[in-house]
């Protein structure tokens, strides 16, 4: 699904304007339903991210290209915001790749390994993993090394039943 392309939107930059900007606040609408039905997923993945959390653990995001720059963005708001400086970012292609995409980064499942056992993820830390498709090999691979190690595991993806949903707690 999210690798598809979607015959609604076919020849959108040729639309006018007006419908480009509804087409994208249709698509937003669609968008906010699927939180709504989420919604007790969410609460559950709040609940054991914020035990870990008071326990002294730490917050961990593993992702790849786009949804890996989205979860550094959200390690990176967290200190000036909340004033919470213990997060791990699990980045497909290092630290740089927040910034320059790495081609072939995300299908690295050994180095999302190798970061997790690194970081000394253990069962005092959660871990959000995010992969729009929810196949991303990096990101599959980092959740299921913590979750091995005792870590909660959260996992966002876009799509259903895929395998970083299926290997998620939640």
């Amino acid at each position: 699904m999210t690798e598809d392309v979607s015959e609604a939107y076919k020849d959108l930059d040729d639309w006018p304007l007006g419908d480009i900007a509804a087409a994208i606040v249709e698509s937003n609408q669609r968008a906010l339903l699927a939180v709504e039905a989420a919604l007790p997923s969410i609460t559950r993945a709040a609940e054991g991210i914020a035990a870990r959390l008071r326990a002294g653990g730490r917050l961990a995001y593993a992702g790849a290209g786009t949804s890996g720059r989205v979860a550094l963005q959200d390690a990176a708001e967290l200190p000036p915001t909340f004033g919470f400086e213990r997060t791990v970012v699990l980045l497909a292609g290092g630290g740089t790749a927040g910034t320059k995409a790495k081609e072939d980064a995300e299908d690295d499942a050994e180095a999302a390994r190798a970061e997790v056992a690194s970081s000394n993820l253990g069962a005092a830390d959660a871990l959000i993993a995010v992969a729009a498709s929810g196949t991303t090999p990096y990101t599959v691979a980092a959740l299921k090394a913590a979750r091995a190690r005792g870590t909660f595991t959260v996992g966002v993806a876009n799509n259903l039943d895929t395998p970083l949903l299926a290997a998620a707690e939640v």
